[in-house]
């Protein structure tokens, strides 16, 4: 079963049971899926990895809005958002922890031979496949700068 179906059984589920949370985030996902899959000048069926990118941009949308909403002392709207990025979490690959991410971008710099500031998007090239979605750009990138000393 690919993830979109997974998704869709899921939703399935979610709405039979009355879980209005659950349903309306699944929805929310499978429109961005249909939305991306239309996109361009012919309609495809993503792969789950495609699929994958999908999810993780929309979770990141929902945890963005959420700082947003706290922000602005709307506290029961950022409750909403967290608790749809919950329900997106549970189709994303578990995230990379801080010292897995530290000794991938450690060897990623002894590979690329990376020293000082201006060597970032190398070393960034070499990690961004090695982590696969399983860590946030930002975090990657704060933890090269960190490492190059920059």
């Amino acid at each position: 079963m690919s993830l979109k179906e997974q998704l869709q059984s899921d939703l399935t589920t979610a709405m039979k049971s009355r879980d209005e949370l659950t349903a309306s985030t699944l929805r929310m996902a499978l429109t961005a899926i249909t939305t991306e899959e239309v996109a361009g000048k012919q309609a495809r069926r993503l792969s789950d990895d495609e699929v994958l990118k999908v999810l993780t941009r929309e979770a990141k949308k929902r945890r963005e809005a959420a700082e947003a909403f706290s922000g602005a002392g709307r506290d029961e709207l950022a409750q909403r958002e967290l608790d749809e990025c919950k329900v997106l979490a549970g189709y994303l690959p578990a995230q990379m922890g801080d010292d897995e991410l530290a000794a991938l971008v450690r060897d990623a710099i002894e590979e690329s031979g990376a020293g000082g500031p201006q060597a970032m998007g190398q070393v960034m090239k070499v990690v961004q496949p090695k982590v696969a979605g399983r860590a946030e750009g930002g975090r990657i990138a704060a933890e090269v700068r960190r490492q190059l000393g920059a």
